[in-house]
């Protein structure tokens, strides 16, 4: 199996727009990659288009937050630890899920499960009322209990941005705060889970299965898009207006679930 450049174009778009809207990239591709080829399972073989696609939106990350990321490594020190201790709980779920269940990770049915939690997340942050704490004045109880709603979202459907950003609200972050924090988070957890996932390809000896000019291309539209998305994002989450994001999750939820149900 190889990807055309439009398959790959469609994936990149998809990955940007959906890693940082509350919406679940993960999930979006696991969904659309089947119905791409005309089946109702994930298609084998994509681990490196994935991988690229994902690296492209971190680019989008230290582009768009380049200065908080350089204040980390001054007068923002104190937050390196906060990541620390909120990426501890990604680490130790994601090898866990990767090594007894990676099935689970690559399942329309899962995901289909999961997009109404991501909406039902959604609409509880939005009735939280306003917080006035900053990311660098969380304790480090607060930023594990944000790194267990990352863990959490490892699973198709399950949104990292939505989760993070709703524990964020939960645990008295402004608005702009959580969204921040959630996307500095995003940089170990997107980082580690390409290497992770690179190295695995390589022990196995998995071919290429995308041209490395369309893996390129791939990477910067989702670099574009995912530079766009979390300007967006950001817009939406000030303003309150994450509610059709919420709506839509869990009507895509019962249209994935009552497709995989029925295609089997």
């Amino acid at each position: 199996m190889q990807f055309s450049l439009w398959q790959v174009l469609v994936l990149a778009v998809v990955q940007g727009v959906a890693e940082f809207l509350p919406i679940s990239s993960s999930g979006h591709l696991v969904v659309l990659a089947p119905l791409l080829f005309g089946g109702s399972a994930n298609p084998p073989k994509m681990l490196d288009l994935s991988i690229v696609l994902h690296l492209g939106t971190l680019g989008s990350i230290l582009v768009y937050y380049w200065r908080r990321i350089l204040r980390l490594l001054g007068a923002d020190r104190q937050t390196l630890v906060l990541l620390f201790v909120a990426t501890l709980p990604a680490v130790v779920v994601g090898l866990t899920i990767k090594r007894w269940y990676g099935d689970l990770l690559e399942s329309p049915l899962v995901a289909g499960c999961m997009f109404p939690v991501t909406g039902l997340a959604i609409l509880w942050s939005l009735r939280l009322p306003a917080g006035a704490r900053e990311y660098q004045e969380l304790s480090w109880q607060r930023a594990l209990v944000i790194g267990i709603s990352q863990a959490a979202a490892i699973m198709p459907g399950l949104s990292r941005s939505g989760s993070t950003i709703a524990a964020g609200l939960g645990v008295g972050l402004t608005r702009p705060s959580a969204a921040t924090f959630s996307f500095l988070m995003a940089i170990p957890a997107i980082a580690g889970a390409g290497v992770l996932e690179g190295l695995s390809m390589f022990r196995d000896g998995e071919p290429i299965s995308t041209p490395v000019p369309w893996l390129l291309i791939g990477a910067l539209v989702s670099f574009v898009v995912g530079l766009g998305a979390i300007a967006l994002l950001e817009r939406l989450l000030v303003r309150g207006q994450l509610r059709w994001f919420a709506w839509y999750c869990i009507a895509l939820g019962a249209v994935v679930l009552s497709w995989q149900l029925l295609a089997r």
